[in-house]
C-alpha cells in the first residue's frame, strides 16, 4: 500500500509540475495602442507589445509634453513597467503629469489586450531600483555645485572655463528646475535690437525701473551688477551657442519692452546650452536623484556636501568652493505660509513652479551661519491656469495687446502695471478669477504659438482658449455682459488712440483690439517667485548674521534674497540667475586651492 500511495505521488507531482511550467495567459498577444492626456491636453500615445504571459515593449508614438522635464518619465516609467510587469509604479517627481498619462496610455493599451487591470495595479513593483544601499561614496572636485537649474548650470560651465573641475548635485530627476518650464523671457539693454524698433532704453533706466518697481528695498549694488551684466551675460549665452529671437517685446510686469525671446521653446534654450557645453567638454560631474543634506566646514571653510544618492550616500569634498543654487520655495506651502506677511493667504493657491522648489538651500545655508533676507516678499502672478496653476495655455503674447476683464466683462486694472499690483487688484475681482482679451492682430492664425510653445488651435481644442468673430459672440462664449466688454475694448482703442494714460492708468499700448477673430483665456493668481532668500555680496559670496562673508560659500538664482525687493519684474529672473550664476562660478573658481 505504502508503494502504490508513494507512486501515486510521484505521478501527481510530475502532472503538477507539468502544470506549473505552463504559465497562466495573462494577455492576448499583439501590439495595442494606448492614449492618455498629457500635461497640456494633448494625448499621449504609446504602443505596447505583450505576448500571452509578459509585457514585452513600450514604444512613444505621439509626445508633446514639455522637454527636459519630461524626458526621465519616458525613460524610466515604461522599463519599470515591464521589469515589475506590473502598473504599480511611481511617479517620476517634477513630471507627475506626465507619468500618470503614460501610466495611463499603458493600462489603456492593456486593457485592450485583454489584461486584468486590477491585478496589475496592486502592489508595488520590486526592483533593483527600489533598493538604496547604505554605501558612502567620496568625490573630490574644485567646486561642488547644489542644485542644477539654470543658476547652477551656469555656475558650473563658468568656472569650468575658468579651469576648475565641478561636482553638480541635483536631487530632481532632471536638470533644469524652474528655468526649463519659465517664459524664459530675459531683460538687457540692447541697442542692436532696441533702437531699429524705436525703442530708447538704457541700465540706468533698467536700474531705475527695477529698483523702484521693488519698492526701493532691493541691494543698490546687486542691482546694479545685474543690470550692467545683463547683456554681457545674453552674449556670453550666445558664444555658448545660444539662440535669441530679433525683436524685442514687454512681459508681463516687466513695464518696459527689453525683453529677449529664446528661439527654442519655454526655458529649454537656456538648459540644452549648458548641457552640450557639459558634454562636450571634461571636469563637470552632474548626478541626478542626488539630494544634498548637509553642509560641513573644514578649517573655518565650507568645503564638504553631504547628498542621499540612489545607490550610495554621496560625500563630496569642495577643494575651492561650494555654490548653492538650490532655487525658491514657491512650491513649498510650510514655508510659504511661514514668512507669508502680504497675501491674504498662500495655503490654496496653487504655484507656476515645479515641485523641487521646496527652499532646500535656505535650511542648508542657515546651518552654517547664512543670513536670510527678504522672505516675506513672495510673488503671484494673475496667469496661473485656474486648473493647475501653471503659466501655460497664458494665450497673451506681449503687455501691449490684450487686456483683462472680470466675469462681469469689465476691466479692472493697468494691465502693464507691476505684478503685484495685477494680482491684488485680480484677487479683488469675484473668485479671483479674469479673462484674457485679444484679437487677430496676436493670432491672425490658429496656428500661431503662445510663449509655451502651444499653437492657439491645440488650446482651444483643449477648451483652454475661446473664440469668436465678433465681441457679441465671444462675450457669449465665456458669459460675460456683451455691452460691458464691448465697452471695454471700445475704452481701451480710445486710449491706443491717444496713447495714453488712460483710466487706469496704463500706457502701454500697441494696436487696437478690433480685428477679427477675438479670443479669450482663463486666468487666476497663482505663486510664481520668491524674492527672499541667502544673503549675498555682489560676489554671491554669503554672508552670516553679523555681515561677514561665510569662506567657501557662494550662492545664485532664486536661493538667493535682496536684489528684487518686493517685487520682481517681468524678465529679470532669467537675468539674475545667469548674470549671478556666472559670476558664482568664475569667483569660486579663482579661490586658492584647499587642499
Amino acid at each position: 500500500m505504502k508503494r502504490l500511495i508513494t507512486l501515486s505521488m510521484v505521478i501527481l507531482l510530475v502532472f503538477m509540475t507539468i502544470g506549473c511550467g505552463k504559465k497562466e495567459q495573462r494577455f492576448t498577444a499583439g501590439t495595442y495602442e494606448g492614449a492618455a492626456p498629457g500635461i497640456h491636453g494633448d494625448d499621449v500615445v504609446l504602443e505596447v507589445t505583450v505576448d500571452d504571459t509578459s509585457i514585452k515593449e513600450i514604444k512613444v508614438i505621439q509626445n508633446n509634453e514639455t522637454p527636459g522635464v519630461s524626458d526621465a518619465a519616458f525613460d524610466r516609467i515604461p522599463k519599470a513597467i515591464i521589469e515589475g510587469q506590473t502598473l504599480a509604479v511611481d511617479t517620476v517627481s517634477g513630471a507627475t503629469y506626465s507619468s500618470k498619462a503614460i501610466i495611463g496610455a499603458v493600462t489603456a493599451a492593456l486593457q485592450a489586450a485583454g489584461a486584468d487591470i486590477a491585478a496589475l495595479s496592486a502592489g508595488k513593483a520590486e526592483s533593483d531600483a527600489d533598493a538604496v544601499s547604505s554605501a558612502t561614496k567620496v568625490m573630490n572636485a574644485d567646486i561642488v555645485v547644489v542644485g542644477a537649474g539654470g543658476a547652477g548650470l551656469a555656475a558650473a560651465v563658468s568656472a569650468n572655463q575658468k579651469g576648475a573641475t565641478v561636482i553638480v548635485l541635483e536631487k530632481m530627476p532632471q536638470v533644469g528646475g524652474n528655468t526649463i518650464i519659465s517664459g524664459a523671457a530675459y531683460n538687457a539693454v540692447d541697442p542692436s535690437r532696441q533702437k531699429p524698433a524705436g525703442i530708447e532704453d538704457s541700465i540706468e533706466k533698467h536700474y531705475t525701473q527695477t529698483y523702484e518697481g521693488g519698492d526701493e528695498l532691493g541691494n543698490p549694488v546687486l542691482i546694479h551688477t545685474m543690470v550692467e551684466n545683463a547683456y554681457p551675460t545674453l552674449q556670453w549665452l550666445e558664444s555658448l551657442g545660444m539662440e535669441f529671437k530679433g525683436q524685442i517685446f514687454t512681459v508681463l510686469g516687466g513695464l518696459w519692452p527689453r525683453a529677449h525671446k529664446p528661439v527654442k521653446p519655454l526655458g529649454t534654450g537656456y538648459i540644452e546650452t549648458y548641457m552640450n557645453y557639459i558634454k562636450q567638454h571634461d571636469g563637470i560631474t552632474l548626478l541626478t536623484d542626488t539630494r544634498a543634506v548637509d553642509l560641513y566646514k573644514e578649517d573655518g571653510r565650507v568645503s564638504v556636501v553631504k547628498a542621499t544618492g540612489p545607490d550610495a550616500t554621496i560625500v563630496a569634498q569642495a577643494h575651492k568652493a561650494v555654490i548653492l543654487t538650490t532655487g525658491g520655495f514657491g512650491a513649498n506651502i510650510e514655508l510659504r505660509d511661514k514668512y507669508n506677511k502680504i497675501w491674504p493667504t498662500l495655503t490654496t493657491i496653487k504655484t507656476t513652479n515645479h515641485p523641487g522648489a521646496t527652499g532646500d538651500g535656505l535650511a542648508l545655508a542657515e546651518k552654517v551661519g547664512a543670513d536670510l533676507v527678504g522672505m516675506e516678499y513672495i510673488q503671484l502672478l494673475p496667469m496661473g491656469d485656474p486648473d493647475t496653476g501653471s503659466l501655460s495655455g497664458n494665450i497673451e503674447l506681449g503687455v501691449e495687446n490684450r487686456i483683462f476683464v472680470n466675469k462681469d466683462g469689465k476691466r479692472f486694472v493697468d494691465e502693464g502695471a507691476r505684478r503685484d499690483v495685477m494680482t491684488k487688484a485680480l484677487f479683488d475681482q469675484e473668485d479671483a478669477f479674469m479673462w484674457v482679451i485679444l484679437d487677430g492682430h496676436c493670432y491672425p492664425t490658429t496656428d500661431i504659438k503662445n510663449n509655451f510653445n502651444e499653437t492657439m488651435q491645440e488650446l482651444l481644442d483643449q477648451g483652454r482658449a475661446y473664440k469668436a468673430d465678433s465681441l457679441e459672440e465671444l462675450a457669449d462664449e465665456i458669459g460675460v455682459d456683451a455691452d460691458n466688454l464691448k465697452a471695454s475694448v471700445a475704452e481701451f482703442n480710445k486710449a491706443v488712440e491717444t496713447g495714453g494714460p488712460d483710466a487706469f492708468g496704463r500706457t502701454l499700448f500697441a494696436d487696437k483690439i478690433d480685428q477679427p477673430p477675438y479670443y479669450a483665456g482663463a486666468r487666476k493668481p497663482t505663486v510664481h517667485h520668491t524674492m527672499g532668500g541667502i544673503k549675498i555680496n555682489e560676489k554671491t559670496q554669503v554672508i552670516d548674521k553679523d555681515g561677514n562673508v561665510i569662506p567657501g560659500l557662494y550662492a545664485a538664482g532664486e536661493t538667493t534674497g535682496g536684489i528684487h525687493g518686493s517685487n520682481r519684474l517681468g524678465g529679470n529672473a532669467l537675468v539674475d540667475i545667469n548674470v549671478f550664476g556666472k559670476i558664482a562660478g568664475e569667483n569660486a573658481a579663482a579661490e586658492s586651492n584647499q587642499e
